[in-house]
């Protein structure tokens, strides 16, 4: 039994889609892990499974309707509201997701999230095309930024026979993720030494010049502070930017990427979550003077930066749980797994940069992520940095600490 939902009053809420015959299995792992359970069904979900079903499972009567005068007497949607701990609401439509970003109350569920101030969880669950529409898109992230957190969706195999983003994720990965959101700020990582890397490097040609890139560091000054949050113990190796340093965090500035796998080698940490932007070459040679302007072209020898993600999950003792991130402007998902298999990584974090961005990637405030693991991956829909950087250390949490059992 996972002690973070014992006790727990969480609101489950189904609405119209093929996953809705999960939420049988969700009620059953709920109340194994000795939540209370109250299931509120839209029309829909009915077509899918019956309300009987979730009350023989979940102990409790379903609620479908908004004037029901079993329970309008009491005000019933405002008797909801106020019991929930929590609200997860599995599967979510496309249609619930537009309804809620909204601020609809069209029914007894969209009315009782815009009445209660419990968290709210989402399980987005629909069709590839559906949920990759400019109209969803938006949807989620008016939601993210509302405060809303997405649980997944994960991609694969659907039931009209596409293939890509939309599944829900499974009850079991659901449940995780639940218990990890209602477990107190401070315990799921309490203790743990992470090791994050952030920002670009910057490689020398000379006194006053030096190759670069575009990173500005604040995905990963976000994960630094989202650790922080959870009682880790954060040591935050930054590149130059000029961001402050979270409450509660170690910084150790670098340059170079010779200067930043010197300072990541030196503690690793139980847990290394590589942000950072890291130049893949170097000049070969640094000028001791400035370099002056003559000819009409100028030929560099470049040399291979050393792989400090790779160095670090190949270590034999003392290897820490590993994090990588991969910035994509093409073919994302093959590239994203391509690197978590040839590094051996325990987790990437993939996002588009470039023309496919749409408004995240770097020097943005807002980004999306794409989660891979060895027999898994989550869609963490586009949200400001610091939110997305919460849900994201959530997840390596909960992977961490699955791992390390």
């Amino acid at each position: 039994m996972n002690d973070a939902l014992k006790g727990k009053r969480v609101l489950l809420g189904v609405s119209g889609g093929i996953a809705a015959y999960k939420a049988a299995v969700l009620v059953r792992l709920l109340r194994g892990s000795g939540a209370e359970v109250q299931v509120v069904m839209t029309r829909a979900a009915r077509e899918f499974i019956t309300p009987m079903t979730l009350q023989a499972l979940s102990g409790n009567p379903v609620r479908c309707e908004l004037f029901d005068e079993a329970h309008e007497a009491a005000m019933g949607h405002i008797e909801l509201a106020r019991w929930a701990d929590a609200i997860l609401i599995a599967p979510a439509s496309a249609d619930l997701m537009a309804r809620l970003a909204a601020g609809m109350a069209d029914d007894l569920l969209t009315t009782l999230c815009l009445a209660s101030e419990a968290p709210l969880y989402l399980a987005p669950a629909m069709n590839q095309a559906m949920w990759r529409h400019p109209a969803t898109v938006d949807n989620a992230a008016r939601l993210a930024r509302r405060g809303v957190t997405l649980c997944g969706p994960a991609e694969g195999e659907q039931a009209c026979g596409d293939q890509g983003p939309g599944r829900m994720l499974e009850p079991e990965q659901l449940l995780a993720l639940l218990a990890e959101a209602l477990t107190p700020r401070g315990r799921s990582l309490d203790g743990v030494a992470v090791t994050i890397t952030a920002g670009p490097t910057r490689e020398g040609l000379d006194p006053v010049r030096f190759i670069s890139n575009h990173s500005s560091g604040r995905m990963g000054f976000a994960c630094a502070a989202a650790a922080a949050e959870l009682g880790a113990r954060v040591r935050l190796v930054a590149g130059p930017v000029s961001l402050p340093t979270p409450a509660g965090v170690e910084r150790v500035d670098v340059e170079s990427a010779e200067q930043m796998r010197e300072a990541v080698l030196a503690s690793p940490g139980a847990i290394f979550i590589a942000t950072a932007a890291v130049a893949d070459y170097r000049p070969a040679a640094v000028g001791a003077e400035k370099i002056k302007k003559g000819a009409d072209s100028m030929r560099l020898e470049l040399l291979r930066n050393p792989d400090i993600l790779a160095e670090v999950a190949a270590l034999e003792l003392g290897r820490p749980f590993c994090v990588g991130f991969a910035a994509e402007t093409e073919n994302l998902v093959a590239h994203a797994r391509a690197k978590l298999e040839g590094k051996r990584l325990d987790m990437l974090a993939a996002n588009w940069v470039g023309a496919r961005a749409e408004g995240g990637g770097f020097d943005s405030e807002e980004n999306a992520l794409e989660l891979f693991w060895a027999d898994g991956a989550e869609s963490l829909p586009r949200a400001p940095k610091t939110e997305l950087a919460r849900e994201l250390l959530a997840r390596i949490a909960a992977r961490y600490h699955e791992t390390n059992k």
